[in-house]
């Protein structure tokens, strides 16, 4: 049986808590947590270095709160959804009837990486519908831009303050959010001219352009996977997209930043790149595969085009 506020709900239950202060954080949290363990639930905190310092501070000594690396956990979309899944799979064959869990992007996610993010929250909806599930999703707006909390909203069916919960008025169901045409800030690198450009490249072209891109700046296993994804989506487009194929690849001191364009409309699943696709058609694997292997994936939908932006290096850019 389920309890609190998500009581008689079947799925995931998923709120926002948009706070102003600490204080406000602890005054939603608090009980939240206390509830769960109260409750006998599994009860998890997926915050940041200061919020869950501030957060485990503020619990009673062996409260009975498991507490995950939140940096750690929120590298990628995909591979925190991956994480997930596994994790409340083994709390649901272990008995649970209903598990909670306070989580947060790091910080870093609310700049030029957000639009990932924005498709990660809205995704989840969908990715852990199938288990009893109910968590917050924490924002500070002392430090989140107004169109990320605009988006937040989106995403979240609900919002949790001190004051009470409330359905989000612009929520939007996910395949709807998911499909929009979206212009995604573009990498200040892509004012210069490209030091590739290619057109209907093989993917072992694309691959070498990669390999001599690279000034030894960043790491080994970041080029790695850069190539990796390259090649997955130079092979989709090739495959499913429509010609031409148009690679062009930037360098800059801290990243590698690749775009792959074609004249289709893209992966006709919405969840393609952060779940994977049971049969691997219309290169849904070759996606999900290469959301896991970027530090940054874009996704853009415009002007009878499908964009790919893949990123190896620091994707944080400041304009």
């Amino acid at each position: 049986m389920r309890t609190g506020a998500a009581a008689g709900h079947e799925g995931y239950y998923h709120e926002a808590v948009p706070y102003r202060s600490d204080d406000e954080l602890l005054a939603v949290v608090l009980p939240f947590l206390l509830g769960g363990v109260s409750a006998g639930e599994p009860t998890v905190v997926s915050l940041g270095e200061r919020t869950g310092a501030l957060v485990r501070a503020a619990l009673p000594a062996g409260s009975g709160v498991t507490f995950l690396p939140g940096g750690d956990l929120y590298a990628r979309p995909a591979v925190a959804i991956r994480s997930y899944q596994r994790m409340l799979a083994g709390y649901v064959a272990e008995g649970a009837r209903q598990i909670r869990i306070i989580g947060e992007v790091p910080p870093a996610a609310l700049g030029a990486t957000w639009d990932w993010w924005a498709r990660y929250e809205s995704a989840i909806n969908y990715a852990y519908d199938s288990f009893p599930l109910w968590s917050m999703c924490a924002y500070d707006t002392r430090i989140t831009p107004a169109p990320v909390l605009a988006d937040v909203l989106r995403t979240h069916p609900r919002v949790v303050t001190p004051d009470g919960r409330r359905p989000s008025e612009t929520y939007t169901e996910p395949k709807a959010y998911l499909t929009e045409e979206r212009s995604p800030l573009p990498d200040p690198l892509q004012r210069t001219p490209p030091l590739v450009e290619l057109v209907d490249p093989s993917p072992n072209r694309a691959r070498q352009a990669v390999y001599e891109a690279d000034s030894g700046l960043l790491r080994t296993d970041e080029v790695e996977d850069l190539v990796v994804a390259v090649s997955e989506t130079v092979t989709n487009a090739l495959r499913h997209g429509r010609p031409p194929v148009r690679f062009r690849l930037w360098a800059g001191v801290d990243r590698i930043v690749v775009a792959v364009s074609d004249g289709g409309g893209g992966p006709e699943d919405p969840f393609a790149g952060l779940l994977p696709v049971a049969d691997g058609g219309a290169g849904g694997l070759g996606l999900w595969i290469t959301y896991q292997s970027c530090n940054h994936v874009v996704l853009n939908r415009s002007q009878g085009a499908f964009t790919l932006r893949l990123t190896a290096g620091n994707p944080h850019f400041t304009d």
